[in-house]
């Protein structure tokens, strides 16, 4: 503005714009100084980038902050953010891969939830299954549990590296060995 206006005072273009002299000498040094710091923040970047390729911003900014104070620049977390997104530098998120463990939508006949209402008033009244992937090293293994619902004690449990039906019927044998001779006649096994 004061190129296209040589003839007014820098006093009288700050107090049309509502600011400071002050502001306006602040800005222009910033604005000198801006460039140069972004280049080296985008160094300090690539830098680490090459030791922690998958380093996310925040940790980046954090290991940075002790080199930018050095030399006197302070950017904030959006700031790098920002700056990262307009250099392409941002590390994508990546997606967790989730493994679906059960399809509802099959053709096979979908049996009713008896125990829905139900009132459990004491143990082993009512036992309720269920089969838990666990990622291991040689891919999936099969954790089937029987759990007591009034006393949410496990009653039995098995770990098989397949699906077949031997882990569910190793947890129910285990679940029956524990019973009690005094225990109830009736008994709920419920599947989800």
């Amino acid at each position: 503005m004061r190129q296209k206006h040589p003839q007014e005072s820098l006093g009288s273009l700050c107090e049309l714009f509502g600011v400071t002299r002050q502001a306006y000498y602040d800005a222009a040094e910033h604005e000198k100084k801006t460039p140069i710091a972004h280049m080296l923040v985008l160094s300090y970047v690539r830098e680490y980038r090459n030791n922690i390729p998958l380093i996310g911003t925040r940790k980046l900014l954090f290991l940075l902050m002790p080199d930018l104070e050095q030399h006197g620049i302070k950017i904030g977390r959006d700031q790098l953010f920002e700056l990262l997104r307009f250099h392409g530098l941002l590390i994508r998120r990546r997606r967790r891969r989730t493994v679906k463990t059960t399809d509802s939508h099959h053709w096979l006949k979908k049996y009713p939830n008896l125990i829905k209402g139900l009132e459990v008033t004491g143990a082993n009244q009512l036992w309720v299954s269920d089969i838990t992937y666990i990622r291991t090293l040689e891919g999936f293994s099969y954790l089937s549990l029987i759990t007591d619902a009034f006393s949410r004690k496990i009653v039995g449990y098995d770990l098989y590296h397949t699906l077949e039906a031997v882990g569910c019927v190793n947890a129910l044998k285990m679940a029956i060995a524990g019973l009690k001779r005094d225990s109830p006649y009736f008994l709920i096994h419920h599947i989800f």
